[in-house]
């Protein structure tokens, strides 16, 4: 397969949460990626969107940055089930852990434990250039990164609202189950030039 979409299922879970599939496939798309990009997965999670990226770019490179160590468990169990040579685990909290990493052309942000705008603020000074795609599910994190991006160069900005539902068997009948909304946030960094 060379478009994003794996099945969640496909996954190795556990208890840790996971950009679901549709969303993990769009916010990959407005990433606007490169053919060989280097790209940060901040707040990686289980790793589905670094995995999906991995398989995209086999030349890119990706750094999946994660700080629970339950979590960073399962990142290298799905990189070892998915065969990937081109991800690297940075077990720590950004931006600190970004410290020391080749600078990145593009970075996803799915979960920044109210770091945003010190993570920004690094990714800024990473590459003043940068690509960055943000989720957010829940009124403050919204709230948050809206607030924050105020105060930043950025360029092509773009947010969109996603609501996924999928068919479940209920007796002879399906019915629609919704997923949480989730919010992507898009930009450029436009800072200056390239470091």
């Amino acid at each position: 397969m060379i478009t994003p979409g794996i099945p969640d299922s496909e996954f190795i879970r556990g208890q840790v949460p996971m950009t679901k599939e549709e969303v993990r496939a769009l916010s990959i798309c407005k990433l606007h990626l490169s053919e060989s990009p280097v790209v940060y997965d901040i707040g990686s999670g289980t790793g589905s969107v670094a995995v999906e990226i991995a398989r995209l770019c086999k030349s890119g490179r990706v750094y999946a940055v994660e700080t629970k160590s339950e979590a960073c468990a399962l990142i290298k169990q799905n990189i070892e089930k998915f065969g990937l040579e081109n991800i690297r685990l940075v077990e720590g909290m950004a931006p600190a852990a970004l410290e020391g990493l080749e600078a990145a052309t593009h970075a996803f942000v799915g979960g920044s434990k109210g770091q945003f705008k010190e993570i920004l603020a690094a990714l800024l000074k990473i590459n003043p250039r940068m690509r960055v795609v943000a989720n957010a599910v829940t009124l403050e994190s919204i709230s948050d990164i809206q607030t924050v991006l105020k105060d930043f160069p950025v360029k092509n900005f773009e947010c969109l609202q996603i609501s996924v539902s999928r068919s479940e068997k209920a007796g002879n009948y399906h019915l629609m189950k919704a997923e949480n909304p989730v919010y992507i946030f898009s930009f450029d960094l436009d800072g200056g030039d390239k470091a």
